[in-house]
């Protein structure tokens, strides 16, 4: 083969590994809970968009409780948005590496979150785990990992200051033991129950109404004065009369 040709062989095979790497870019970060493996927009529909929604569904707005189903439309790219903005990314409304890289750094390898932790949430009255409750196990973790991300957010507008959780999931034994139903949003692991911050109960209550609960009691309620009980049901049930809620 002349030198000639042996150059233009040598440049085709670069040309070849060029076109090749262009097509199959470089994989994805591997996070140890969930990682996402493309960008994410208006009009996406899918598992990982579900996993996204979990993750900003806190970021909605004033009220606004955002479902999580799996199609990317404007409530979700409004709480993205909103995330990004309060995190300091460029606030396009689209999840891709700069907005799954704060939340993999947010996100613990057991899907718990930087703030909160399995542990806090599990079962009460010394029980821990997540059966007896009105749902599956699988599912009351479910609930309580998307409880945990949306007590980020509480947690980020308050400041970033630290936030206790004083009861999270409840089995029905457990909550009919401390005087609830048996069948409340505890037992579903929808709901958190927060102690005061360094302005009080109140502030809690307040940021929570921008966090998309649909359930708020706190001081002013009946025997909610002590604490700040938040939770996912659907719809809106706020009370906290001592806050103006």
């Amino acid at each position: 083969m002349s030198l000639l040709r042996r150059a233009l062989a040598a440049l085709a095979l670069v040309v070849t590994s060029l076109v090749v790497v262009a097509a199959n870019p470089p994989a994805a970060h591997a996070d140890e809970c969930y990682s996402w493996s493309r960008n994410l927009s208006s009009g996406a529909t899918g598992a990982d968009v579900t996993e996204l929604q979990a993750r900003v569904a806190g970021w909605a707005g004033s009220g606004v409780n955002m479902g999580v189903d799996g199609s990317f439309g404007p409530q979700t790219e409004q709480a993205v948005r909103n995330f990004q903005a309060a995190y300091g990314l460029g606030a396009d409304g689209v999840a891709g590496a700069a907005t799954y890289a704060k939340i993999y750094e947010l996100q613990d390898a057991d899907c718990s979150t930087a703030h909160f932790d399995w542990a806090e949430v599990s079962g009460g009255c010394g029980q821990g785990g997540y059966s007896g409750g009105s749902v599956s196990a699988a599912q009351v973790q479910e609930n309580l990992k998307r409880s945990m991300w949306k007590a980020e957010a509480l947690r980020q507008r308050l400041g970033n200051v630290p936030l206790t959780v004083n009861s999270g999931f409840r089995s029905q034994a457990c909550d009919r033991q401390v005087g609830g139903s048996g069948t409340g949003q505890h037992t579903y692991g929808n709901a958190l129950d927060f102690a005061a911050v360094s302005g009080g109960f109140c502030p809690v209550a307040q940021q929570a109404t921008h966090v998309g609960y649909g359930g708020i009691f706190g001081p002013g309620y009946p025997d909610h004065d002590d604490h700040v009980h938040v939770d996912l049901r659907g719809g809106r049930s706020w009370s906290a009369p001592n806050c103006g809620i």
